[in-house]
């Protein structure tokens, strides 16, 4: 072109005109330039180039795009992408977690456009945005179709740790790190290794992986074929890798097995740590095989010799043995024979005499102690013994010492609704029924004369020795008793008896005096001295006077009391019944003097 192109109207290109044009006034009044040629462009296909070429670089914005490395500088990479300024890419944005970025000038990589331009007229280029993009592609590809994935553990967060996915970050929860809790994670960080991917969002850009699924499917196809060569009955060795309250587990070469206490030693076992420890090599036996649940029950005891094998003739029902307390529970203590044997004392059979108390506070751990065999069941493996059976019947010695009819002595126990108990000699108890306690008192009344504590007399009634129990009487002791009748003494007190009495004493509330001649001694009182008010003057008697009286109760020290008043009207209402009454025309004179001939008639 001859002249020289300048901005026409509305910025458009113009043909400027030469030195010798004159130029218009008005700039408004410029006209554009016709191109004649393809070597002469219009405006208007200028216009379109410039538009094409700022549609080409916008459409790339938010893309990835291959760039090629035009110059390294310092930590920065200079990437020309095909723009009209080139991008700058941090180094550390190409190299792995951990290692350093392998880049050279020339090298073609893909890059992320974020923006065409920024302040300073460069694009702004990511190398981690383009890893990953291409990296969630392929995973998502990868999570469709539950393939495992590779990436790198390299930072720690809360409750977890960071993953890398060649690109793409990944979230590795704590419990997802191995099949048991890891302390240190260093090991296994800035290396390669394979993940299962459990949940991703790439909206929300979450991405959840596990490494302790990867392990328990190797975990589990070992263990299948490892199985797969094991059987049932087999003996192998292996290594003590945990203990726990109830057993032990035992590596057998890259699959566990469960040692159970019980089956450690045929002898009681409290803690397994008291035969092995972590580390142990130990040689077991294949119980059991579970093929559905891979699990394997291994035991040690089985390889020894059964010490029940013929149990039963070796310890015959009745045989007297000495054993060691082994373990004490509320039903009764464990007692070792020999090693790997094993018997109870149920708690019904600790003690003659001690009954409803803890087997604890009879025996105590370790104590040898002396039992009787009193059962064997081989089948079971179970032996019942006796400890009280070891010593000698309280009862019988009892019985033997004090036969029925002898007396003895002792301290009330207990007061029950039907009864006293008495302790007696040999630490055994015998019971006073409410009924033998006094003569003519029964109830309540013949309870509330003794309290806890009293000592007592009292005749022995019976003994059974088979039930453990001993029948007591109080009142057969006391005199009117009885045991007195049956000696020959004066008749028997009983309440609502008639006896003669003997005045030993006269007092102003009423009279002291004796049944008999050397009998009981009671008291009556003035009310009861007669029916009318001149008989009830205890000066009317005198010392030594000998009447009847009623026996009409007796006090807490089981001394008996009489009434003359009782005594006259019980024998008016029976002169009465007897006699007829005085509506039958008959005078209670009449009556009375019938019944008072007759009484003096049997006299």
């Amino acid at each position: 072109m001859d002249a020289a192109v300048a901005w026409g109207e509305r910025g458009s290109l113009a043909k400027r005109p030469s030195e010798t044009t004159e130029w218009p006034e008005n700039t408004n009044d410029w006209k554009p330039l016709t191109m004649a040629s393809s070597a002469n462009p219009t405006r208007d296909d200028f216009a379109a180039l410039l538009s094409e070429s700022l549609g080409n670089a916008e459409s790339l914005d938010g893309r990835v795009v291959k760039g090629t490395v035009t110059a390294i500088e310092n930590d920065m990479a200079v990437i020309d992408v095909g723009l009209k300024s080139e991008g700058r890419v941090a180094l550390r944005e190409f190299a792995a977690p951990g290692q350093k970025a392998d880049l050279n000038i020339g090298d073609e990589v893909e890059v992320y456009v974020d923006r065409v331009e920024n302040a300073q007229g460069e694009a702004v280029l990511s190398r981690d945005r383009a890893r990953r993009e291409a990296a969630w592609d392929a995973l998502e590809a990868q999570f469709g179709e539950s393939t495992r994935v590779e990436g790198v553990i390299f930072g720690r967060v809360k409750g977890g740790f960071t993953v890398d996915l060649g690109g793409a970050v990944a979230f590795l929860p704590g419990s997802q790190v191995d099949i048991r809790p890891v302390r240190d994670v260093t090991p296994l960080m800035d290396i390669a290794q394979p993940f299962q991917i459990l949940k991703m969002d790439r909206k929300r850009g979450n991405i959840v992986v596990s490494r302790r699924a990867i392990l328990e499917e190797s975990r589990a196809e070992a263990r299948s074929g490892l199985i797969q060569n094991l059987a049932e009955g087999q003996v192998i060795e292996g290594v003590v890798k945990n203990i726990t309250d109830y057993g032990a587990f035992v590596d057998l070469g890259g699959i566990d097995g469960l040692l159970h206490v019980t089956d450690i030693s045929y002898k009681r076992v409290n803690h397994p740590s008291e035969v092995i420890n972590i580390g142990d090599t130990v040689k077991v036996q294949i119980i059991r095989i579970n093929k559905d649940t891979q699990r394997i029950s291994l035991g040690m005891k089985q390889l020894e010799s059964d010490p029940w094998e013929a149990v039963a003739a070796k310890y015959p029902v009745g045989a007297k043995l000495t054993g060691r307390v082994t373990n004490i529970t509320e039903y009764g203590a464990f007692v070792e024979l020999e090693a790997g044997i094993e018997g109870l004392v149920h708690v019904s059979e600790m003690s003659w005499t001690k009954k409803n108390v803890h087997p604890g506070k009879i025996v105590s751990t370790s104590q040898e102690v002396d039992v009787v065999v009193l059962e064997v069941d081989e089948e079971k493996r179970r032996i019942s013994l006796g400890l009280k059976q070891a010593a000698s019947n309280p009862w019988e010695a009892f019985s033997a010492a004090h036969p029925v009819g002898s007396i003895v002595e002792g301290e009330v126990k207990n007061a029950t609704e039907f009864g006293l108990f008495v302790g007696l000699d040999g630490d055994v108890d015998g019971m006073v029924h409410m009924s033998d306690i006094a003569w003519g008192v029964s109830g309540e009344e013949a309870l509330a004369l003794h309290n806890k504590g009293d000592t007592v007399k009292a005749i022995v009634l019976d003994v059974d020795v088979e039930k453990e129990r001993i029948s007591l009487g109080i009142k057969q002791v006391e005199k009117g008793g009885a045991s007195v009748a049956t000696s020959g003494g004066a008749g028997g007190l009983a309440k609502n008896t008639v006896t003669t009495v003997t005045v030993i004493a006269i007092k102003d509330g009423g009279l002291d005096v004796q049944a008999g001649d050397d009998g009981a001694i009671g008291f009556i009182k003035r009310a009861d001295l007669g029916r009318d008010r001149d008989e009830q003057r205890p000066d009317r008697f005198q010392v030594g006077q000998k009447f009847d009286a009623m026996v009409i109760g007796f006090d807490r020290s089981k001394n008996p009391n009489f009434s003359v008043k009782a005594m006259q009207i019980a024998e008016e209402k029976q002169a009465v019944a007897q006699y007829g009454s005085s509506d039958s025309g008959a005078s209670l004179g009449d009556i009375l003097g019938e019944a008072l001939k007759a009484r003096d008639t049997k006299k």
